[in-house]
């Protein structure tokens, strides 16, 4: 039993920075896999808030340009080490610092490119969002 009554909304933050690449985090939370910072959105709170308030406790980074990329439905997965069902709303966002302070649900971090990161192990929720990503730049070519 998870303790859960209903599904918890969340956000994820894909946040780039000025050189157009993505900050991943490892977390002990997905062993073995790279992901973004997010959280819940607690009570009260507007998601886009959440997303800018997730992204500072976790990396310390100040987010603007908030634009909103999918949601995703996440039930009992066992990628994720407890037993959760979650709604995930995924956000890009940019930030003008490279000075990443890692709270303690992360253990490192890495800034890559779009194209580099899908040859890293993400957790299968940000390579969707990531590979959204990638349609998005390729339609804006077009």
């Amino acid at each position: 039993m998870t303790g859960q009554i209903f599904p918890e909304p969340t956000v994820g933050v894909f946040i780039f920075n000025p050189a157009g690449e993505l900050l991943l985090l490892k977390s002990h939370k997905w062993p073995g896999r790279y992901v973004v910072p997010g959280g819940h959105v607690e009570l009260g709170e507007h998601i886009e808030q959440a997303a800018i308030r997730e992204a500072k406790e976790e990396t310390g980074l100040d987010i603007y340009d908030l634009e909103f990329i999918c949601f995703q439905e996440f039930i009992y997965d066992p990628a994720f080490w407890k037993k959760r069902h979650f709604l995930f709303f995924d956000y890009a966002a940019r930030t003008d610092s490279l000075s990443v302070v890692l709270n303690d649900e992360a253990q490192e971090h890495v800034w890559v490119r779009l194209e580099a990161a899908l040859r890293l192990p993400l957790d299968s929720y940000t390579r969707v969002a990531v590979m959204k990503l990638m349609d998005g730049k390729k339609s804006q070519k077009s």
